[in-house]
């Protein structure tokens, strides 16, 4: 995972001509899954930090908070296994919208082809993207990346069988652009501010 930048200081380098030099156009280039997620999710607006174990999610955690000033605010949650996982972090949840402008989750699958984020009812309840908080923090693992949407919703299917989830969605739009405006396929959903905990568990 040497492609993976850290958003606060240190941290692997990208390289910037892979990202910035190809056309809007182009074809997908025949890159590795986790170069190819770099390329699009960062073209969509989100920020991320690659973790090389939890004391890494645990520090990125606290720089987030800090640099928004979010230190006296609650974290807006529907996934109680998050909270446990991040009990000993001195955070705040909870699970009424109105108290937070922060929703912290984590995810089913990272879409490398779009740099989308895939989520479902395990993490929003019923919840539609646009009643969720503008500031999204999303705690996810490499092992969660795909190369396509339709891999991801194979493996939910395996993994669920019977009890498949139901409102299964992507988040795509971190930045809202004249470009994500006029795509009708992302009508009715809302520009998000995320952030991505992503840790190396390979």
């Amino acid at each position: 995972m040497g492609v993976f930048k850290k958003l606060f200081g240190g941290g692997k380098k990208v390289s910037k001509e892979t990202a910035e030099t190809r056309g809007e156009h182009m074809p997908d280039l025949k890159i590795p899954v986790d170069e190819k997620f770099t390329i699009y999710f960062k073209k969509n607006g989100g920020k991320f930090i690659y973790c090389e174990d939890f004391s890494e999610v645990s520090e990125a955690l606290k720089n987030i908070i800090s640099e928004n000033d979010w230190q006296n605010h609650l974290l807006y949650s529907l996934d109680p296994r998050l909270e446990t996982k991040f009990s000993s972090e001195n955070l705040k949840f909870t699970d009424n919208r109105q108290e937070s402008d922060i929703f912290f989750t984590t995810c089913e699958h990272l879409v490398a082809h779009n740099g989308s984020i895939l989520v479902c009812s395990n993490q929003i309840k019923e919840k539609k993207l646009d009643e969720l908080p503008s500031n999204l923090i999303v705690f996810a693992t490499t092992s969660q990346l795909v190369d396509s949407i339709s891999e991801g919703l194979k493996i939910i299917k395996e993994r669920y069988q019977k009890n498949i989830p139901n409102n299964i969605t992507t988040l795509k739009h971190f930045q809202l652009t004249q470009e994500n405006k006029d795509d009708f396929l992302s009508y009715g959903s809302a520009s998000k501010n995320v952030y991505l905990l992503l840790l190396e568990d390979y």
